[in-house]
C-alpha cells in the first residue's frame, strides 16, 4: 500500500486547494526497487489528476 493522501481544503472563501502527499518521497526509507518504480508511476499519475483539476477550471473561466 502506498500513502497517497490527497488533501482538499479551502484556503479562503471560493478558493480550493488540493494537493497529494509525493508517494516517491514517502517510499524512500524503503529499499524496494518494485515499489519504487510503482511510486514513481503513480506520481505521474497523481499529477496528472491534479493538473486537469486546474485546467479544467480554467476552461470553465473560474479562475
Amino acid at each position: 500500500m502506498l500513502p497517497c493522501n490527497v488533501v482538499v481544503q479551502e484556503v479562503k472563501k471560493n478558493v480550493i486547494e488540493v494537493a497529494a502527499v509525493d508517494p516517491i518521497a514517502s517510499m524512500m526509507a524503503i529499499e524496494n526497487a518494485d515499489l519504487a518504480k510503482i511510486a514513481a508511476e503513480i506520481k505521474v499519475k497523481l499529477e496528472r489528476v491534479i493538473e486537469s483539476l486546474h485546467d479544467g477550471v480554467e476552461s470553465f473561466g473560474l479562475v
